[in-house]
């Protein structure tokens, strides 16, 4: 239903036609058993402590030959690989957000995984019809980085009154030429997330990563973005 709802919008903003919409959806197979799998790729919110058990849990039930893939956007590979017995099976598969027409996806290597692991994941995701960056094993990778500190110091600008949530928005859409501004993107991508993948940074990085204290509150507040109907903006 949810896969059926997100198509349906992308339908309605004329971003992705009828017919591949529902060709889509005729491509899609649920399967509940894990072990027939050749490749299981996890997506679960980027929480590490919940992440470090699925994989535990997919170690388990997938087969001996299968290639365990996170979607994590901060958190290393190396760590949810050394919840495993097959390090040399676990890799950084990161799709963005809205993955239908976004082309990337970020290929990450833990310290342990195996050449024939990156290949795979390389090939299946070009069979996907993406394009594949490959990142090293820290932190945020390549794009959260560079990304999220710009949303936290987006943050900072507004919480020190350097201008409000439109002029902030508006300086870097029509000065940087970025489709929207760092506090929109933050709405859509969530508050929560924003501030789990800072702190991911904070402490795997240093000081210069620490979260804004306003993006904080919000979250505690419940402010979590379009999701919850209000972030830096009304929805």
């Amino acid at each position: 239903m949810t896969i059926q709802e997100s198509l349906s919008k992308l339908v309605s903003k004329e971003r992705v036609s009828q017919e591949d919409a529902d060709a889509a959806i005729t491509r899609i197979r649920t399967h509940s058993h894990a072990e027939d799998a050749d490749l299981l790729i996890e997506a679960a919110t980027e929480d590490v402590e919940l992440k470090l058990k699925i994989f535990k849990q997919l170690d388990e039930v997938a087969h001996p030959d299968a290639i365990l893939a996170s979607n994590t956007s901060s958190i290393p590979i190396t760590r949810l690989a050394a919840s495993t017995s097959r390090p040399a099976s676990v890799v950084g598969m990161h799709f963005f957000n809205p993955v239908p027409l976004m082309p990337l996806v970020e290929v990450i290597r833990g310290l342990e995984t195996a050449d024939a692991t990156a290949a795979s994941v390389r090939a299946a995701a070009e069979r996907m019809g993406k394009t594949v960056a490959e990142a090293r094993d820290v932190p945020g990778f390549i794009s959260n980085r560079i990304l999220v500190p710009m949303i936290n110091e987006a943050a900072y600008c507004l919480m020190e009154g350097v201008g409000d949530a439109e002029a902030i928005d508006t300086v870097m859409k029509l000065g940087m030429n970025h489709p929207m501004g760092p506090l929109t993107l933050a709405d859509l991508i969530g508050l929560d997330t924003c501030l789990s993948i800072m702190e991911v940074l904070h402490e795997g990085l240093g000081e210069k990563y620490r979260p804004c204290p306003l993006l904080r509150t919000y979250v505690e507040a419940g402010r979590l973005g379009r999701k919850s109907g209000r972030g830096f903006y009304e929805y």
